[in-house]
C-alpha cells in the first residue's frame, strides 16, 4: 500500500484530515454555528443549513498534495465536499477514490477503516 493516502471524516461542524502517520493529522472546524434544522410546514426554505464554502475550501486545500483521498462521515457533508471539489478543484476531485457512510468512530477507527479500504482498492488494481 502506498503511503500517500488520506481519509477525511467530515460533518457540518468539523473535518478530521487523517493520515496513516498520525503526526500529520489535522482538525478543521467550520465557522458555521448551525444546529440541525428541520423543515416545518408553512415556513420558507427547505430546512437545510447553508453550506460553509470557506470550510470546504480549507478541507480541500489541506489534501491538495495527496494522491488518493477517501471521504467518510455520517451525513450529507461528505457528498457536499465531493460536489465542492468537483466544482472548485477538479485536480483534487479526481483523487477522491470513495465516499462512504460511517457514524462517529474514533480517529484510530477511521484510519483502520481507511487502511482496509485502500488495501481493497490496491488489490483490485493489482498493486499488492
Amino acid at each position: 500500500m502506498r503511503t500517500n493516502h488520506v481519509v477525511i471524516w467530515i460533518d457540518h461542524h468539523e473535518a478530521h484530515v487523517l493520515y496513516f502517520d498520525a503526526s500529520k493529522n489535522e482538525l478543521i472546524k467550520s465557522q458555521s454555528n448551525h444546529t440541525h434544522l428541520h423543515h416545518k410546514a408553512n415556513e420558507i426554505g427547505n430546512g437545510n443549513a447553508p453550506k460553509d464554502n470557506n470550510f470546504f475550501h480549507k478541507v480541500i486545500a489541506a489534501v491538495s498534495d495527496i494522491n488518493e483521498i477517501l471521504i467518510v462521515g455520517p451525513g450529507s457533508a461528505k457528498g457536499e465536499l465531493l460536489k465542492h471539489a468537483a466544482t472548485h478543484d477538479h485536480a483534487v476531485a479526481k483523487k477522491i477514490v470513495g465516499v462512504e457512510t460511517v457514524d462517529h468512530p474514533t480517529d484510530p477507527q477511521v484510519v483502520d477503516y481507511a487502511k482496509k479500504y485502500f488495501d481493497r482498492i490496491d488489490k483490485l488494481r493489482g498493486v499488492c
